[in-house]
C-alpha cells in the first residue's frame, strides 16, 4: 500500500527551498514568465544556456535512473527546440551510465535552436567514440523514413515540443506523436507532455494530439495545466525538478496562481499558550442537519470541535438533538422548532464564526431561514452543500452576502451556482470572476481543490487523494473552516489552512486505510497528527 500512494506525495521539498523565504509564495508561472525566469537566470547567474540545459537534463536524469527498471530499452523522440535538446542530454546521460538508449531526431539539424543543435553534435561525437554499441546512438528522422519500432516494455521519452507549444503538432512530429500513444510503452514528457497547451485549454481535436505521458518531469515552477483533471491522462504523475531559476525572479514575478504547500499552511498556524482557555478561540455555529441526514451535522460537529474552536454549538432540528448529544458530546445543540429541518435563525450574536449547509434539505421553510440568516448576519458566513443550491434558486441574494464568506461547492454546485462551463480553463475563470464580483471565497472542491479570492487570485491544494471521494467528507471541511474561523483566522487563513489540513488528515488516513475503506470519520481521526506534523512534531 505504501508504494500506491507514494503516488500522491509527488511534490517535493524543492519548492519548500525554492521559495521558503516568502510565505504563500508558491507561484505558478506562465509560459511567457517561465521564458523570462530562464533568460534572468542566464544573465544573472550567470549560466551560459547550454549550461542551464545540462542542469535540467542532469535533473531528469538522475530520476531516470533511479525509476527506470534494469534491462529496459530507452527511446527518447527529440523535437527541433530546447525541449528537444534536454532529450539528447539526457540520452548522452543514460547512455553513459550503460542504458541501453535511441534517440530520435525529428527534425533536421537547420532547423534547430541553438542549444538543441550542440546537443545534437555531443550525442553524435559520444556515438562516434562508442562504436562498440551497435544498437545504441542518434537517428534522424524523415517524412519519407519509417518510425522505430516500439516495444511494449520499452521506456519512451518524450522530448519533442515542452512548453513551447502554440498550435497543434501536424506532419511527421504529430505521426511519432501518435505513434508514441499507441505502443502501449511507459512514456515520461520531459517538462510538459508534447502537444499540451500550459495556460489555456488544449484543442484536441481531429487534427491535434497530445502524448499520453505515464509520468511527466517538469522544471519548477508547475504549469497550470496540471491541475485540471482534463489533463490527469496526458500528465499522468508528475514530479518537480529543481532547476534553480532566480528566485529573485520568481519572488518579483507578478501571478494569480499559487501552489499551496505545507510551508505556506505553517506560517499561518497560531500557537496557544500556558494560560488558554476556552473562551479565547471562539464559539462555532453549526446549521447542519434534516431527518435522514443528521451524520452531516455530527461530521462537521467532530471536524469542528477537532480544529480547536473553543466552543462549538450545532443547530439542528428536534429530530436530531439526541443524535448530536450522544454522537458529539463535547458540543453544544441548538434546538430549531423544526422536527425534520432548520425553520429559523437563531440568536447570532454570541457565535464567532457560522457555518451552514451540511445535510439542511432544500424545504421552502429552510430557504426562507437561510435569507433571514444572510440579513441578520455581520460576519462572514460558510456556505456548503444544500445551502449552496437554495442561494442558487435565489440569485438575488447574493447582492447581500457578507463580505469575505465562504463558499464550498462540489464542481456540480458550483455548476448550479454559476453557470456551465465547456471546460476546466473557463471554470476556474468562472470562479475567480465569481469570487471578485461577490466579494466572497470559493473553494471548489477536487483533486487540487481551488481557492479564489476577493482579488482574483487561486491557490491550488496539493493534498488529499481519491479515497476521500467518499459522502461526508465535504461536511468534514465545512467543520474544519469553522472551527479555524472561530478562532480567529481571517477567512482566507481558513481557507488555506483548512483545505491543506483536511487533505492532509485523508492522506494521513490513507495510510491506513487504503482508498476504499476511507471514510469522512478516518479523516477526522487524523486531523490530530495532520496538525502536529504542520508544528513540526511528526
Amino acid at each position: 500500500m505504501v508504494s500506491i500512494i507514494k503516488n500522491f506525495y509527488t511534490f517535493t521539498s524543492l519548492f519548500s527551498a525554492l521559495f521558503l523565504h516568502d510565505p504563500l509564495n508558491m507561484k505558478i508561472l506562465p509560459v511567457p514568465l517561465i521564458r523570462e525566469a530562464d533568460s534572468c537566470t542566464i544573465l544573472t547567474e550567470p549560466i551560459a544556456g547550454i549550461d542551464l540545459m545540462e542542469r535540467a537534463a542532469s535533473a531528469c536524469f538522475s530520476w531516470l535512473r533511479d525509476h527506470i527498471p534494469a534491462g529496459r530499452n530507452i527511446k527518447i523522440f527529440c523535437g527541433a527546440g530546447n525541449n528537444g535538446g534536454d532529450g539528447l542530454a539526457i540520452a548522452r546521460m543514460l547512455q553513459g551510465a550503460g542504458f541501453s538508449v535511441n534517440a530520435f531526431v525529428l527534425s533536421p539539424p537547420e532547423k534547430m535552436s541553438e542549444s538543441c543543435r550542440m546537443n545534437l553534435e555531443r550525442m553524435q561525437a559520444v556515438q562516434t567514440m562508442q562504436t562498440m554499441h551497435a544498437m545504441q546512438g542518434c537517428s534522424l528522422l524523415t517524412d519519407s523514413g519509417e518510425l522505430p519500432f516500439i516495444e511494449v516494455a520499452d521506456v519512451v521519452v518524450d522530448a519533442i515540443f515542452g512548453s513551447g507549444l502554440s498550435r497543434p503538432a501536424e506532419g511527421l512530429v504529430a505521426h511519432a506523436m501518435r505513434h508514441i500513444n499507441s505502443s502501449g510503452a511507459m512514456v515520461v514528457s520531459i517538462d510538459v507532455p508534447s502537444g499540451l497547451f500550459c495556460d489555456d485549454t488544449t484543442p484536441v481535436t481531429t487534427s491535434g494530439v497530445v502524448i499520453r505521458a505515464d509520468y511527466t518531469l517538469t522544471f519548477a515552477p508547475p504549469k497550470l495545466a496540471f491541475f485540471f483533471p482534463e489533463n490527469d491522462r496526458y500528465v499522468g504523475d508528475w514530479q518537480l525538478l529543481d532547476i534553480g531559476l532566480s528566485r529573485d525572479f520568481i519572488d518579483s514575478a507578478s501571478v494569480e496562481n499559487f501552489m499551496l504547500e505545507a510551508p505556506d499552511v505553517s506560517t499561518i498556524l497560531k500557537t496557544r499558550n500556558k494560560f488558554s482557555h476556552k473562551g479565547m478561540y471562539g464559539h462555532a455555529l453549526l446549521i447542519a442537519g434534516s431527518t435522514g441526514k443528521m451524520g452531516a451535522a455530527v461530521l462537521a460537529g467532530r471536524a469542528c470541535m477537532k480544529s480547536g474552536a473553543g466552543l462549538v454549538t450545532v443547530r439542528v432540528p428536534q429530530s436530531g438533538v439526541s443524535i448530536v448529544q450522544t454522537a458529539v458530546p463535547e458540543a453544544m445543540v441548538s434546538m430549531d422548532r423544526g422536527m425534520d429541518h432548520f425553520s429559523e435563525t437563531p440568536e447570532l450574536s454570541a457565535y464567532s464564526s457560522i457555518a451552514i449547509g451540511p445535510g439542511i434539505g432544500v424545504s421552502p421553510q429552510t430557504a426562507t431561514a437561510l435569507k433571514i440568516l444572510i440579513q441578520h448576519a455581520t460576519g462572514p458566513i460558510i456556505f456548503d452543500a444544500d445551502a449552496i443550491n437554495i442561494i442558487s434558486e435565489n440569485r438575488t441574494w447574493l447582492g447581500f452576502l457578507p463580505k469575505e464568506s465562504i463558499f464550498t461547492p462540489h464542481p456540480k454546485e458550483f455548476e448550479r451556482l454559476a453557470g456551465k462551463s465547456s471546460n476546466h480553463f473557463e471554470r476556474n475563470r468562472m470562479q475567480r470572476d465569481f469570487a471578485i464580483k461577490y466579494q466572497c471565497y470559493v473553494v471548489l472542491k477536487g483533486a487540487h481543490t481551488a481557492i479564489t479570492t476577493p482579488d482574483g487570485l487561486c491557490y491550488f491544494n496539493t493534498t488529499g487523494n481519491p479515497g476521500m471521494a467518499t459522502g461526508g467528507s465535504g461536511d468534514v471541511l465545512t467543520g474544519i473552516i469553522a472551527g479555524l474561523m472561530a478562532q480567529g483566522y481571517s477567512s482566507l487563513e481558513s481557507c488555506l489552512l483548512g483545505v491543506y489540513i483536511h487533505g492532509l488528515a485523508g492522506n494521513n488516513a490513507l495510510n491506513e486505510q487504503g482508498f476504499e475503506a476511507l471514510t469522512a470519520s478516518d479523516i477526522i481521526i487524523e486531523l490530530g497528527k495532520s496538525f502536529q506534523s504542520l508544528y513540526g512534531k511528526f
